[in-house]
């Protein structure tokens, strides 16, 4: 298994085995620009509050990033200099965000609490899933563009 999965990693494959995006095997390929809103991005996490609390709920699976999560597939939504505001959904410089409407609990009956909204800052992006239950910047807040690993491309996926 070892012989198979290490150059795999190394070759920038992963395996998604949540449902923010389709099931299967991805791969990180280098970025060379800036990212854009509608990426679909691989992105680490930065080490703090709110890596340790998605590890503790599960929402983060563990990987190869500092802190020790695994990449998340999320799609840029907002770069930096843009206004969030957090509602009953997500409101990007006036225009709703679709599939952006909020959870109060998460799927094993826990509350969940928005981020308060605001804008974004300089090195930072706004990242989403579509997905209702995907824990992303709805909850966390932008997170630094420096975790960005390159875009995420499908190789072998499948919808949950």
């Amino acid at each position: 298994m070892a012989v198979i999965a290490v150059p795999g990693w190394l070759g920038g494959l992963r395996i998604n085995l949540t449902p923010s995006e389709p099931l299967g095997l991805w791969r990180i390929v280098p970025l060379d620009r800036p990212a854009a809103i509608g990426d679909l991005i691989f992105i680490c996490a930065p080490p703090g509050p709110v890596l340790a609390f998605g590890l503790e709920r599960g929402y983060f699976r563990r990987g190869s990033c500092p802190g020790g999560a695994a990449p998340l597939i999320k799609t840029v939504a907002a770069l930096a200099g843009s206004r969030i505001e957090i509602g009953t959904d997500v409101v990007i410089d006036g225009a709703a965000l679709p599939r952006s409407k909020l959870i109060i609990r998460d799927g094993a009956g826990r509350a969940l609490t928005p981020w308060t909204g605001g804008i974004v800052p300089a090195g930072q992006i706004f990242v989403h899933s579509p997905f209702a239950g995907s824990y992303d910047s709805r909850y966390f807040g932008p997170i630094p563009d420096a975790g960005l690993l390159g875009p995420a491309w499908p190789i072998l996926t499948a919808h949950p």
